[in-house]
């Protein structure tokens, strides 16, 4: 289905907001990122996890919202109007919405989050080149105790995806990273957490 026929969908409420994560990978990400005051997303789409972050995080917390939402023919995002409508629905905490690449959003943040960025879910440029950006821009950003959570960084049964890059950098560079350690596994996504009291 195209983008423009999938929006009309949607508008008249038969279609829903499109997501590649799974239900155990969403309910996994809601449970670490409950409370936290600081949150950031690479990778919003149609807005399906953005949703579930917004809804567990602090109620005075802020989640960075990161996607460059390029535009189509028709001089629109039609993905950017169904997250925005989505996450607007979810009344706690407040979103900025960073519609730049991510490894564009963590140069321009950079100075404001260092050490302050409690969880971030990663889930933009899948390949090896575009998650090495996006891991070398944000995990300096991480607070004492803050977690980050990739998406698609390992095969699953169901989802044989060893050869896409995200897979490889995940195993050969992130996984090797002495500052983290992996403390969950669901489906395609990996949590890890920077050591500190939280």
């Amino acid at each position: 289905m195209s983008v423009f026929k999938h929006f009309l969908k949607w508008q008249l409420g038969l279609a829903q907001a499109q997501t590649q994560t799974t239900v155990a990978e969403r309910d996994c990400l809601a449970v670490h990122a409950a409370g936290r005051n600081v949150l950031a997303e690479i990778g919003v789409w149609h807005g399906v996890t953005t949703c579930r972050l917004r809804a567990v995080m602090a109620a005075t917390g802020v989640l960075y919202a990161v996607d460059p939402y390029p535009v189509g023919r028709l001089g629109v995002s039609f993905q950017r109007r169904i997250a925005a409508s989505e996450v607007g629905r979810v009344q706690n905490g407040r979103v900025e919405w960073v519609r730049k690449t991510g490894a564009a959003a963590a140069r321009a943040l950079s100075a404001q989050l260092a050490g302050k960025l409690e969880f971030i879910f990663i889930d933009g440029d899948h390949s090896y080149n575009g998650l090495r950006e996006d891991w070398e821009g944000w995990a300096g950003l991480v607070a004492p105790a803050g977690l980050v959570a990739l998406h698609d960084s390992r095969s699953t049964p169901t989802r044989p995806i060893e050869a896409a890059g995200s897979v490889r950098y995940t195993q050969e560079v992130i996984l090797k990273d002495l500052r983290f350690t992996e403390i969950a596994v669901v489906d395609s996504l990996t949590v890890l957490q920077l050591p500190g009291e939280s």
